[in-house]
């Protein structure tokens, strides 16, 4: 059952922490192994008056929640407790023989990791307060172990992963960013296979700086492709480069390191207090608005512009920046071709008008971005019976400044 916070419970007994041995809990937790994250989880729990804690993560396709503790069995996202939590970002709370467990999402920032599963006697205010505080801890060190652990990494696996795959992901950025005021989240299929698709996306104080790129091909050498034009992209982004400088140096850079390769892409900068976007398509499909549960026919469009890495010194300087004013609660969508190309059994493609029609449908069943997206991929996936001709990578960010 979904659950709220409690009453406030009266200070008393069970209200009592020994914080010095929480201190030294969360002082040993910054020099803990990956692996021995199962083990503190319940030694905070115990630390908290609580029963069990156990960590589940969620697979790259979003389809399991792994638990980390090698002696027990995924459960499925979709028809379980825990995945109803992860999807909801709500705590739920269910009936186990020994008492109560509580999953609570984890979440960091704005990315869905997993849940967490707190087992307790009985659940008061104190207890659910203390169950959030737990995953709010492992969520937080979860994220900054994962980046160096290949053990988490494979953990969350569920298929062996291909070379160009494994080169272009380590470059990508969390699924989900944002601020109170914006939010992008994205997905990329085939998981395990992807080779010329990519996105990124980064939060700069009060701008949202997002991309989608499509490499020529379906190798390695695409991967490569992409991972120069990522790397370009940030390190002029970084620099305080405007949005045009952005692009020119991605177009420098394919050019001098891989003068035979080029990829469509679309980088927007959405200035997330004044709701200014400013955009620049380079031969790729156009961006799509959604205003009102209702896409803006051509809203986005423009005048098509070279390839990037196909520009060549003259036409840098002449890349056209365009620009609108987005309305509160606008959602602006990026893709690649293989999203609507995917191809059903008789053929016949999955399509803008479907795709954009699940975007809406899903979004004002209230479901939020990430778990729409996570939807809609799957929903790609079964269509074409999880063997996509083409990688297939979608991008969505809201400008939301009535939550600032």
């Amino acid at each position: 059952m979904p659950v709220s916070d409690p009453p406030h419970a009266s200070s008393g007994p069970d209200a009592a922490i020994d914080e010095h041995r929480l201190e030294e809990l969360i002082i040993e937790a910054q020099t803990a192994l990956p692996v021995e994250l199962p083990a503190l989880a319940n030694r905070c729990a115990a630390a908290l008056g609580l029963e069990t804690a156990l960590i589940y993560l969620a697979d790259l396709q979003q389809r399991l929640l792994i638990p980390l503790a090698e002696n027990l069995e995924p459960l499925a996202v979709e028809g379980s407790s825990a995945g109803w939590a992860y999807r909801t970002l709500s705590p739920r709370v269910g009936d186990t023989d020994d008492g109560l467990i509580v999953w609570m999402p984890l979440v960091d920032g704005a990315e869905r990791l997993g849940v967490l599963a707190v087992g307790t006697a009985s659940l008061d205010g104190v207890r659910m307060r203390r169950s959030r505080m737990l995953a709010h801890l492992f969520a937080m060190l979860v994220t900054s172990k994962r980046a160096y652990s290949d053990w988490l990494a494979a953990r969350t696996r569920t298929a062996p992963m291909g070379l160009p795959a494994e080169m272009l992901r380590a470059f990508l950025p969390p699924r989900t960013i944002g601020s109170v005021r914006c939010v992008s989240t994205a997905v990329l299929e085939p998981a395990y296979d992807i080779a010329g698709d990519a996105f990124d996306h980064s939060v700069v104080k009060n701008v949202l700086h997002t991309m989608i790129l499509d490499a020529m091909g379906h190798d390695l050498t695409a991967g490569l492709t992409t991972s120069v034009a990522m790397a370009a992209a940030r390190n002029a982004r970084r620099g305080g480069h405007d949005l045009a400088d952005v692009v020119a140096s991605v177009d420098q850079a394919l050019a001098e390191w891989l003068p035979d390769q080029f990829c469509t892409g679309v980088l927007c900068r959405l200035d997330a207090e004044t709701g200014v976007l400013r955009w620049v398509n380079c031969g790729h499909p156009p961006p799509l608005l959604i205003r009102a549960e209702r896409v803006l026919a051509g809203a986005l469009d423009s005048i098509p512009q070279p390839p990037i890495g196909l520009a060549g010194p003259p036409a840098q300087a002449a890349r056209k920046v365009h620009e609108t004013i987005l309305e509160p609660g606008d959602c602006v969508l990026l893709y690649t071709d293989g999203v609507v190309e995917a191809r059903d059994a008789d053929g016949t493609e999955f399509g803008l008008d479907r795709f954009t029609d699940f975007i809406i449908r899903s979004s004002a069943a209230g479901q939020r971005p990430a778990e729409v997206l996570r939807l809609l991929i799957h929903a790609i996936l079964d269509y074409q019976r999880n063997q996509l001709r083409d990688d297939a990578t979608i991008l969505l960010f809201e400008w939301r400044p009535q939550y600032q």
